[in-house]
């Protein structure tokens, strides 16, 4: 029967704190903080939503990222037709690079590159069609300055 009652003793002393109050797990005073417990269904779906928001962020600037290199693609295909277009073009000079000049097109349909622009030819030059002014990159390709209307 003794070990009985101290068994008993024994489990009731361990469901009681004895350490300090200052590190009790619970209010020991009236005046001890109040202790709430802890909604872990809250806790959980704050952590989802600022993950998902984190998330949906880094995705919106990836995305961002990937159209902006697409749109670079856009534009290096676009001077690469616009290179062969020219390279098949009369062309009767050597080029300087960062320089302008300007694409024609004849009556008879063949294109040519000249120095000369629309508003230079005066009244002797009216069958011509300017399709474009460009400049001459460093890596000799072409780029768009204006593009006329045909």
């Amino acid at each position: 029967m003794q070990k009985d009652v101290a068994s008993e003793n024994k489990e009731a002393n361990s469901l009681y704190y004895h350490g300090e109050a200052k590190f009790s797990p619970i209010p020991m005073t009236v005046s001890s903080p109040v202790i709430k417990a802890t909604d872990k269904g809250k806790i959980r779906a704050n952590a989802v939503q600022s993950m998902m928001e984190h998330a949906q962020q880094q995705m919106d600037l990836l995305r961002k990222q990937a159209q902006l290199i697409m749109d670079q693609v856009a534009e290096i295909e676009q001077r690469m037709k616009l290179s062969e277009e020219i390279y098949a073009a009369d062309l009767s000079f050597e080029p300087v690079v960062g320089q302008t000049y300007h694409l024609y097109e004849r009556e008879n349909g063949k294109k040519f590159v000249s120095i000369v622009g629309p508003t230079e030819w005066g009244r002797s030059k009216t069958d011509l069609v300017h399709l474009a002014t460009v400049l001459l990159l460093a890596d000799k390709s072409w780029s768009f300055v204006k593009n006329s209307e045909k």
